[in-house]
C-alpha cells in the first residue's frame, strides 16, 4: 500500500523501470510513492553491478529482523498482531476521510485514539506510520485547528506528546453544531433576498430547515430537562395571553422569581427548536410576545390565510 513498505515486487518493477532508463520521479509515481522513498532505496541497495532486487529484498528483510526486539517491547494492550493494528488504523482512517477529514491527519487521530494513553509522540507517530515528521507534524498542526488534539510535555523527557482529550467528542460534536446552526441562518437570510416563492428561496428555506433541525436537535446548549420544562410553561403562557408581555409581567402571573422566567427565555433563544413551529420574539421596551416562524409558511399560504369572516363562511358553505 502506499505509504508502507516495499514489497519484493516493488524492488523488482524498480530494478527494471532503472534498467529502461526510467527516473527516480516517473518511477515513485507509477508505485504511488514518493520520490525520496526510490532515491533512498535505490542509493541504500545499490552494488557496483547496479541496483539489484532479490539482493535490496534480503538486505531489507535483515534489516527488519533486527528491529522485531524493539517492536516487541510495545505490543498493542488487547494483545493484537501488530499488522491488525495496523489494518485496523488505515481502514477506520478511511472511514474518517469519508466524512471529510484529509488522510493524514485522520491517520494520526486514529493512532492517537487506539493508543493506550491517548496521546503519542512525534517519534512514535513517524515510526507506526512510516512516514516523515514534517507529515506528522502538518497532521498535528490541522488537528490542532480543529481543536480535536492538544499537546502536554512527555513526562520525565523534553519532548512533546500529542493527546486526544476525554471531552475530544464534545467540542468536535459542538464545532459540528455551530457550523449547521450558521448555515441554517445564512438559509434564512437567502430565503428573505430571494422570496420564498421563488425557486431559490424556496431551495433555500428547505436548506434552512434542514440544517436548522439538525443543529436544533444536536446542540444541547447545557440546558436542563428542568429548563426545558421551563421555556414550555413560558410559551404556553405567551400563547394564552395573545399579547406582549414583560419578563416582570410573566415572573408575575407564573409566580416565579425573575431570575428563573429569564432563564427560562434565555433557554428559548438558544434552542429555537423548544418554540418550533412558533418563534419567541423580543420587542422593543423589553417585551416578548409569540408568531408563526417565518419560515414555516410561504408568502402565498400566509395571503391565502388571511381572509375575513364572510369569505370564512362561504367556504364552509
Amino acid at each position: 500500500m502506499p505509504g508502507g513498505r516495499l514489497t519484493h515486487e516493488d524492488r523488482r518493477q524498480i530494478a527494471i523501470w532503472l534498467a529502461e532508463g526510467l527516473g527516480y520521479a516517473e518511477i515513485a509515481r507509477r508505485l504511488g510513492r514518493p520520490t525520496s522513498t526510490i532515491s533512498r532505496e535505490v542509493a541504500r541497495n545499490s552494488a557496483p553491478s547496479g541496483y539489484l532486487a532479490d539482493r535490496a529484498q534480503q538486505v531489507a528483510g535483515q534489516r527488519a529482523r533486527r528491529r522485531r526486539p524493539v517492536q516487541a517491547t510495545e505490543p498493542p494492550a488487547d494483545g493484537r498482531p501488530t499488522e491488525s493494528v495496523r489494518g485496523f488504523v488505515e481502514q477506520f482512517a478511511t472511514l474518517l476521510v469519508g466524512t471529510g477529514l484529509p488522510r493524514m491527519p485522520a491517520r494520526v487521530f486514529v493512532c492517537l485514539l487506539t493508543s493506550d494513553s491517548g496521546s503519542l509522540t512525534s517519534a512514535k507517530l513517524v515510526r507506526q506510520l512510516q512516514v516523515s515528521p514534517a507529515s506528522v507534524s502538518k497532521a498535528i498542526g490541522y488537528l490542532e485547528s480543529i481543536e480535536v488534539v492538544g499537546r502536554s510535555q512527555d513526562p520525565g523527557g523534553r519532548r512533546e506528546r500529542y493527546v486526544i482529550d476525554d471531552d475530544v467528542w464534545l467540542r468536535a460534536w459542538r464545532a459540528d453544531t455551530g457550523a449547521h446552526a450558521e448555515v441554517a441562518a445564512a438559509a434564512r437570510r437567502g430565503t428573505h433576498i430571494f422570496g420564498s416563492d421563488t425557486p431559490a428561496g424556496t431551495r433555500l428555506r428547505e436548506m434552512g430547515r434542514f440544517f436548522a433541525r439538525i443543529s436544533d436537535h444536536m446542540d444541547d446548549s447545557g440546558i436542563t430537562h428542568a429548563a426545558v420544562a421551563d421555556a414550555m410553561t413560558m410559551i404556553a403562557a405567551l400563547v394564552h395571553a395573545a399579547r406582549p408581555l414583560t419578563a416582570d409581567d410573566l415572573a408575575t402571573a407564573l409566580d416565579w422569581p425573575i431570575k428563573r422566567t429569564a432563564d427560562a427565555l434565555d433557554a428559548i433563544s438558544r434552542r429555537p427548536i423548544l418554540s418550533d413551529p412558533l418563534t419567541v420574539e423580543r420587542l422593543g421596551r423589553g417585551t416578548y410576545t409569540i408568531a408563526p416562524r417565518p419560515d414555516r409558511l410561504s408568502s402565498v399560504q400566509r395571503d391565502a390565510l388571511i381572509v375575513s369572516p364572510r369569505s370564512t363562511r362561504g367556504t364552509r358553505k
